[in-house]
């Protein structure tokens, strides 16, 4: 009888088979792209190990060398223009995986995702060692390390069209804001794991601090071969429902309980079996362009973005050079960002589903977070609980509408429902967003490195500015849900007609 079994046994059996085959893939494609995210960190944390101030290190008394205020860097990042040197690093990497990302989600609907991501985190964990193996080889020259920050941008470029468009096969229209917003905090538990893993060796042999986080993400795309599964239809599992055609809500209203997360499997066949039915042929660029909505969005996250990314790769060297901490310590203070930004996505989620206005949740956080920011930068040193608490609170302000961005409000753009049935818009909608996003993630590092010399102050005045901009390119968007609200249109779930 069913009442003798385990409560165990009771729990697995009361998921259906295509329950646990759409949990298994969240799983994987949630640790697949944490393993991203872990590997891009370690940078950020080293940087404080290149350039040290070698004033207060002892000094080993067989070290021959006669310079005391840089025996301790690494060259080339021994000089005056370190800071400058950092910036071309990041940005090696960053503007590669803004160019690349606009053409990874062409791809991305084109061929087998299980091969794609595979092949990208081999390659991403093979220039993650490369770097770190500069440290074993003894590699002073700032091109080689440039040149596989470049290359690894490059390969990166595979992961985020890729995840997103092999959950989009699995799951259907619901809930996005907060699932999504759950699912999204693979970013920051990536960035956490790569930041404890990076300062476990960088004051001893900061090589490590890569080729641990390059075997990771290799291993990862292992995995992924043995074990992905693209479609429902590969393993016997009933597609989900995506929209029908006497459908009346607007785009981004809120699902009733039994429906899917988020998109038709349909829209991610990688090469169409009928390409001359409408519906399975992937979407062109230009054709993604006129999806109403995604330039506003696109250039809100460029901006939202590069803020983003200049506190993942200055912040540890901020807090040691202000609040004067070891690259350890520092490292693992800068982790207190994420974890505030995986509050952050899920509150932004979960508010945005609630209120109806995925534009309006994304502008009340970017107001907030200005003056956020420039508290951080005057008082934020105080005392170790007012960096804890400023940095969970600008972690969660900042992160929040980027993860929005870049998932909930990527489903709703690439199942838009003037695309009329085709669906396969999802990875190249994801890829501009997020390729345009990528180009303020290019800037933002490099500005600081260009700023950082003449204060930190005007550092933080930069991000400040940004993150305004982004708030007023959503404008527009925010004013349609208001009327909407007020009651001049029917009330949408973020919007209709923009």
């Amino acid at each position: 009888m069913r009442s003798s079994l385990a409560p165990g046994i009771r729990l697995i059996t009361s998921f259906s088979r295509d329950s646990w085959y759409r949990g298994f893939t969240l799983f994987l494609t949630f640790l697949f792209y944490t393993s991203y995210h872990l590997s891009r960190k370690p940078i950020s944390i080293v940087k404080s190990e290149l350039h040290r101030n070698c004033s207060t290190v002892i000094r080993p008394p067989n070290l021959n060398g006669t310079n005391n205020e840089t025996w301790c860097d690494w060259a080339p990042f021994d000089q005056d223009n370190y800071q400058t040197l950092f910036g071309a690093v990041d940005n090696s990497f960053l503007v590669a995986y803004a160019i690349g990302m606009f053409i990874s989600g062409i791809f991305g609907e084109r061929v087998p995702l299980r091969y794609y991501l595979t092949t990208g985190m081999l390659l991403s964990g093979v220039f993650t060692c490369l770097f770190g193996l500069g440290f074993y080889w003894n590699i002073h020259s700032i091109w080689y390390y440039a040149f596989v920050q470049a290359m690894n941008g490059l390969v990166q470029t595979t992961g985020w069209p890729a995840v997103v468009a092999c959950v989009g096969n699995w799951f259907g229209k619901g809930k996005r804001g907060f699932i999504m917003g759950v699912w999204n905090s693979h970013t920051s538990v990536g960035n956490i794991l790569g930041s404890l893993i990076a300062g476990l060796f960088v004051s001893s042999a900061w090589g490590m601090s890569f080729i641990v986080p390059g075997v990771i993400i290799a291993s990862t795309g292992v995995l992924c071969f043995f074990f992905l599964v693209e479609r429902p239809e590969d393993v016997g599992c009933s597609p989900p429902q995506h929209h029908e055609d006497d459908e009346k809500e607007p785009l981004l209203q809120n699902s009733s309980s039994n429906e899917e997360i988020f998109s038709s499997p349909d829209q991610y066949n990688s090469i169409s079996s009928e390409p001359d039915l409408e519906q399975t042929q992937a979407i062109s660029f230009c054709g993604a362009l006129r999806i109403p909505g995604v330039v506003e969005f696109s250039l809100c996250l460029l901006f939202a973005k590069l803020v983003s990314y200049t506190f993942l790769y200055w912040l540890p060297l901020y807090i040691s050079n202000v609040a004067h901490f070891d690259p350890k310590a520092a490292g693992d203070m800068s982790t207190l960002f994420d974890v505030g930004g995986i509050v952050g996505g899920i509150v932004a989620g979960l508010v945005s589903d609630q209120i109806g206005g995925r534009a309006f949740t994304c502008c009340v956080m970017l107001i907030v977070a200005a003056p956020m920011l420039f508290l951080y930068n005057y008082i934020g040193q105080y005392s170790l609980a007012t960096t804890i608490g400023m940095l969970l609170v600008c972690g969660a302000l900042v992160n929040g509408p980027y993860a929005l961005i870049t998932t909930a409000v990527s489903a709703d753009l690439g199942t838009h429902e003037s695309l009329k049935g085709n669906s396969r818009a999802l990875s190249t909608v994801t890829a501009i967003i997020d390729g345009t996003g990528s180009i303020g993630a290019a800037l933002g590092p490099l500005l600081a490195g260009l700023i950082s010399p003449t204060g930190w102050n005007n550092v933080f005045f930069m991000l400040i500015t940004a993150d305004i901009l982004a708030c007023l390119l959503l404008s527009r968007l925010v004013y349609k849900e208001v009327r909407g609200w007020c009651g001049h249109s029917p009330r949408q779930r973020g919007f209709k007609e923009i």
